[in-house]
């Protein structure tokens, strides 16, 4: 067994860029055609798109540059079968392969045909579609048209709005209609007509052509210019067999452009004539009309009202006069019915005098005030005694009256003597006398036998 040194070991790096080298290099994968369902997708706007491509037994990374995926015309989704074209590539941080996509379109079916679907779908379901159209003017004064200044869009136009109706006045803004800078170039003549103000109609179209052609009448951005316009919008794109979103956007379609001349301007003879016959109409209702009140005039003067006009007022003055007595009459009722209550007020006000009563309540309080004062002697009478009956009981009970009869107190210190038993001989104490006090000393003590007998 061949021993390895070590320097014949790769670092992860250099394998990775010489695999790499081999993909970048090898012919057969430097332009690639693969057929798959789109897996792993969600768009990432205005960026680049990371995204599988698998069938039932494998699957490859993908990418595509945000140069290359700003050219399809239609929104990838998820499941989508697809038909790529690209490069294959490893990418050296991860370590695995890739496609890099440089073109992209359905398999089926045409990418045009799936990007009108889209943009259709979408839009129907924001309602522009369905949004309540403006009316065409009946008698437009001045025209807008927004087509190519070469093409025979602009000479029908011109021509049969001159046949029909010459007063109108036609302007055009010259704009690009087929090409990559077309649809924004529409764009812009819708928006700047709508700033200029002004217009009655406006009639945006081309000739016929295939889907590609057509195309820039397909872009979500004129759909929206359309929609947004002030002004009333005739769409003319094409043959009548094609139709775009900015057909089903305006606000009426025209097979042709010389079919949206005609619904931009009516007749001018046919208008001259209609107002000769509306004029005579006019004047025959003007004239039965005049008929008819003069006969409602002499049908009037005949009436009493004008021969005997005295007739028109004489079932007023009688309800006048009717009315007149009966307000009398009601006056004079209330009046007596007035008095009458009036008079058994009064009666029962001077019944009702409040003298007697005054004079009642006067008696009564002079009866009470004099009872009050003989009350109120009685009780100081009552609590004079009462106090000169307490002070004699207190003065018989007072410790100076029966001092006076001789008796007298022992203390011994501060304590008051009650009890023989709590002194001693020779202790000294003080005799408290009715008019004075006597110090004495303790020689004995003697206590009484019943004393002695009940301890």
């Amino acid at each position: 067994m061949r021993l390895v040194d070590h320097e014949d070991y790769l670092t992860v790096s250099a394998l990775t860029s010489y695999i790499k080298r081999k993909f970048d290099y090898d012919p057969y994968l430097g332009k690639v055609y693969l057929t798959g369902e789109i897996s792993n997708f969600r768009l990432r706007p205005n960026a680049h798109q990371y995204f599988s491509i698998k069938d039932d037994h494998a699957k490859i990374s993908a990418i595509m540059f945000k140069s290359a995926f700003n050219k399809i015309k239609f929104t990838p989704e998820e499941g989508m079968k697809v038909l790529v074209s690209g490069r294959i590539s490893l990418y050296e941080p991860s370590g695995s392969y890739q496609i890099y996509v440089d073109r992209m379109e359905p398999d089926g079916v045409g990418q045009f045909y799936l990007a009108y679907e889209q943009l259709k779908k979408k839009l129907a379901q924001e309602g522009l579609f369905a949004a309540q159209k403006k009316p065409l003017p009946r008698f437009p004064k001045t025209i807008a048209v927004v087509t190519s200044p070469s093409g025979s869009v602009i000479r029908d136009i011109i021509t049969t709005t001159r046949r029909r109706y010459p007063i109108a006045q036609i302007i055009l803004f010259p704009a690009l209609v087929q090409g990559t800078e077309a649809a924004a170039d529409i764009t812009r003549q819708i928006k700047r007509i709508n700033q200029i103000g002004g217009f009655d109609t406006m009639i945006i179209g081309r000739g016929g052509g295939s889907i590609e052609d057509l195309w820039p009448f397909n872009e979500e951005t004129v759909a929206r210019a359309i929609f947004e316009s002030k002004i009333p919008v005739i769409s003319s794109v094409g043959h009548e067999t094609d139709t775009t979103i900015a057909d089903l956007v305006a606000d009426v379609r025209a097979a042709t452009p010389t079919a949206a001349a005609e619904l931009a301007v009516p007749v001018l003879s046919d208008v001259m004539l209609a107002l000769k016959q509306d004029r005579l109409r006019l004047l025959n209702a003007f004239r039965h009309e005049l008929s008819m009140l003069r006969q409602q005039v002499t049908k009037l003067q005949a009436a009493y009202v004008f021969s005997q006009p005295e007739r028109l007022y004489e079932g007023y003055s009688q309800k006048v006069d009717l009315l007149s007595r009966q307000l009398q009459q009601g006056m004079t009722h209330r009046l007596q019915l007035m008095t009458s209550r009036l008079n058994v007020v009064d009666e029962r006000l001077r019944a009702a005098t409040p003298r007697h009563q005054v004079m009642q309540l006067q008696q009564s309080a002079a009866n009470l005030d004099q009872r009050l004062g003989l009350g109120i002697q009685q009780l100081f009478m009552g609590y004079r005694r009462q106090l000169s009956e307490l002070a004699q009981s207190l003065d018989y009970l007072s410790p100076l009256k029966i001092m006076g009869r001789g008796y007298s107190y022992v203390t011994s210190g501060d304590k008051v003597v009650a009890d023989v038993t709590t002194l001693s001989v020779n202790e000294s104490v003080t005799m408290h006398l009715k008019n004075g006090q006597v110090e004495a000393k303790i020689t004995d003590i003697k206590v009484d036998e019943k004393d002695e007998t009940n301890e």
